[in-house]
């Protein structure tokens, strides 16, 4: 979509060179939503693509995402053979629905940023304990947990002129075995419910609940529970009233198929 208030385009090259932010101002990444309907209030885009922050890194102590990295590169980067939560990278990208072109342009950090209960990169990084870093206006940053940065749809911790750098996700959550379901009203619908389960070496269970909800919920425990207690912890976490309700999925529909998804995923885990 043409965005007609728009009067100008800055790309600046270095983080250094980043202007300072005015009203009107919107960051550009990927844009596939930016562009997907009017922006009467914006005047001024800033892209972000000329800073070329590598889209991934990978060392000893964990995975960095960086928030301009594509879907699409995402699904292509390869893992440590010891760090068996891999497969489900490529699973939550999959839950993004969309052509090669939306792949080819859709950032992992706008996925975060739009904050849409149905974001599966947002899935992937509570599920796998990821922290936001984010980029202060002036210089610094701050460390928000994902599980804490989105805040209901369309509704981030973030505050006018900070930019998501980047989400690490530590090494020990991707040594976890994990267990993955999505749902949807179609075959080629939005996810009405996604849910990520993992277990640690040492027992530990944790499950993550989006997509049902309006932003992400977890219930963690030191080992892995019964039928009831997930059950149990699931009503604790998501009370009557805290499920998202649209097109994609009414409220009673998804709390049935969260709670049948759960059982499965523990289930699956206690093997």
């Amino acid at each position: 979509m043409d965005l007609d208030t728009i009067t100008s385009v800055l790309r600046p090259r270095r983080t250094n060179d980043l202007p300072a932010w005015r009203e009107g101002d919107a960051w550009l990444a990927g844009g596939t939503w930016l562009f997907s309907e009017p922006q009467p209030a914006l005047a001024r885009l800033i892209d972000l693509s000329g800073l070329d922050w590598p889209a991934a890194e990978i060392s000893d102590t964990g995975l960095s995402l960086s928030a301009t990295g594509t879907i699409a590169a995402l699904d292509r980067l390869a893992l440590p053979r010891d760090w068996v939560a891999a497969p489900l990278v490529g699973q939550c990208c999959r839950a993004l629905l969309g052509s090669f072109k939306i792949w080819n342009r859709a950032t992992v950090g706008g996925n975060l940023c739009t904050a849409l209960p149905a974001g599966p990169m947002i899935a992937l990084a509570v599920a796998l304990d990821g922290t936001c870093v984010i980029l202060r206006p002036g210089g610094g940053e701050r460390h928000v947990p994902v599980l804490d940065f989105v805040l209901g749809p369309q509704r981030t911790a973030l505050v006018p002129g900070e930019i998501l750098r980047r989400i690490d996700m530590p090494a020990a959550a991707l040594q976890r075995r994990t267990a993955f379901r999505r749902i949807s009203l179609s075959p080629g619908g939005r996810s009405g419910a996604l849910l990520i389960g993992t277990r640690g070496r040492a027992g530990g269970f944790a499950l993550t609940v989006t997509a049902a909800t309006p932003r992400p919920v977890r219930c963690s425990f030191a080992d892995l529970p019964d039928a009831a207690a997930l059950r149990a912890a699931i009503e604790a976490a998501i009370p009557e009233g805290g499920w998202y309700d649209d097109v994609h999925g009414a409220p009673d529909w998804r709390r049935h198929v969260t709670g049948l998804l759960a059982e499965e995923i523990r289930e699956e885990l206690a093997r």
